[in-house]
């Protein structure tokens, strides 16, 4: 009877040994398999948008972010993925901001006063450098007219809204013009190339890389361009609620954009040659457009705020948005000093 006894006591003991083994072998596996699995690696905060929905344009520094993926890289690992979509100028953009179809976007001086003007609530959240020269006021190559000054009574051509609208504002002033001595024919980009080159239209505000291609495939004369009339920033601007709720998302997003700045501001021949098949644009015409490219995404400052009241006042004088707007209203709190 011991010797069973005996038995028993090992037998007891041995499944003790087992039952301990398979436990911490389990806990090791689970452990193990949280490690391994992204979705619970990476899960984001409860209050984390799924996706940061962001407009763009055909040209920029955000068709180099988008391409190369690295924003995707960076949210991911938040657990929030990348929606993009392309807009053929910025007044379009930024509707869809207003009504909730994106998060951010980019666009020039003059759409975001057209956009408060209509009771958009947005954000300034970063701008590029001035650009001065990315945006001109162009006649055809054979066209008699070799002044600003020469286009009293003629047609132009521009987008209603955009930096080439307040582009054709300051140079028919600085001209010694009304801009009512003008008739200004309101087109989107495609449209009024297609006028400009049936002599429809007497001239054309446009910006690059439109501008580029008029001059490099219809041989385009530049009347003036925006020096000493405009600075043609290019701004990031946010849906309010999205950038005060989610102001870390947003600082990923300029931080990428900074980085791809200095990368481009080093490379123009690179950025040139990466964008043009990108954009489905010639490769001589981005080569040019890139000429004109600046570099260096900055929170907006007060100055520049400043400058653009200028741009929403001048828009007011000539009636061309429905109130008066207040530019500083759309400054963003929590953006870096």
């Amino acid at each position: 009877m011991s010797k069973i006894h005996s038995i028993a006591a090992r037998l007891r003991q041995s499944l003790r040994h087992i039952v301990k083994g398979a436990a911490a072998a389990g806990l090791a596996s689970l452990v193990a398999g949280i490690a391994a699995t992204p979705a619970l690696a990476q899960v984001a905060a409860p209050d984390a948008p799924k996706e940061l929905r962001i407009g763009y344009q055909k040209y920029g520094t955000l068709v180099i972010l988008k391409a190369r993926g690295t924003l995707e890289k960076r949210l991911a690992e938040k657990g929030i993925g990348v929606k993009w979509t392309e807009f053929p100028f910025g007044p379009p953009l930024l509707e869809a901001i207003n009504v909730g179809s994106l998060d951010v976007g980019t666009v020039g001086e003059a759409p975001p006063i057209f956009a408060q003007a209509a009771g958009a609530d947005l954000v300034y959240v970063g701008n590029e450098p001035p650009a001065p020269t990315a945006e001109a006021l162009v006649v055809p190559k054979d066209s008699p007219i070799k002044s600003v000054a020469e286009l009293k009574g003629r047609k132009i051509a521009v987008a209603k809204g955009s930096n080439a609208n307040y582009l054709l504002i300051k140079l028919i002033e600085k001209a010694g013009l009304k801009f009512s001595d003008v008739s200004v024919v309101y087109l989107a980009p495609a449209d009024a190339r297609a006028a400009f080159e049936s002599g429809r239209v007497d001239a054309w505000s446009i910006w690059d890389p439109f501008l580029a291609a008029a001059e490099k495939q219809l041989g385009a004369r530049v009347l003036a361009d925006g020096r000493g009339a405009v600075a043609n920033h290019q701004f990031y601007l946010a849906a309010r609620g999205f950038a005060e709720k989610h102001p870390e998302i947003v600082h990923i997003l300029l931080d990428e954009i900074a980085k791809i700045d200095q990368w481009g501001k080093q490379n123009p021949k690179e950025v040139a040659r990466f964008i043009a098949p990108l954009i489905g644009i010639e490769l001589p015409v981005v080569e040019l457009a890139a000429q004109r490219l600046t570099y260096g995404v900055k929170p907006v400052t007060d100055d520049v705020l400043a400058q653009q009241q200028k741009v929403a006042d001048a828009f007011v004088e000539l009636k061309l948005v429905p109130r008066p707007v207040r530019v500083a209203d759309a400054a963003w709190k929590n953006g870096r000093k």
